[in-house]
């Protein structure tokens, strides 16, 4: 049986990557390339001990980001107090230290949601990460895509803040 109260993953010079389980994402979060990438499902009992250690990884990375950041949330499933750290998260991002750079926010949602929703709905999604955001010191971009479940994207909407 998994310890759903264990989470631990491997914090390198380039970044953090855990593989995640039933309950926890996967993180691939590298400083490297600037890809900040949370895959599955976010259900995890206990949201601050996964997700605060990402604040201490982008912490490094904001100091020396890239040109363009790409923070992918390709989620099957997440719970509320995630969507908090998600926002912590883009809103730390959104700090780099570079002023001619870019973040972008990937959302993934199944084609079936992403086609039944109209467009406030779809601003809806993104509304909780840009307004935590506040004053970004770099220019916000959130790109929505409807996958299959293959995970293809199939059709995409961008959001410029």
């Amino acid at each position: 049986m998994e310890n759903k109260y264990n989470f631990s993953g491997m914090r390198e010079e380039n970044g953090f990557f855990s593989e995640g389980s039933s309950r926890i994402p996967e993180i691939d979060f590298n400083l490297h390339s600037g890809e900040f990438v949370l895959r599955g499902k976010s259900i995890p009992e206990n949201a601050a001990k996964v997700y605060e250690p990402l604040l201490e990884v982008i912490a490094r990375y904001v100091k020396s980001p890239r040109a363009v950041t790409n923070f992918r949330l390709n989620l099957e499933y997440f719970n509320s107090a995630s969507l908090i750290w998600f926002a912590k998260i883009a809103r730390a991002l959104s700090r780099a230290e570079r002023e001619d750079s870019v973040l972008f926010i990937h959302i993934y949602l199944d084609i079936e949601d992403y086609e039944s929703m109209e467009l406030d709905e779809i601003k809806d999604v993104v509304c909780s990460l840009v307004d935590n955001i506040g004053k970004a010191k770099v220019s916000v971009g959130i790109k929505i895509y409807g996958i299959n479940d293959k995970n293809k994207v199939l059709k995409e909407t961008t959001i410029l803040t």
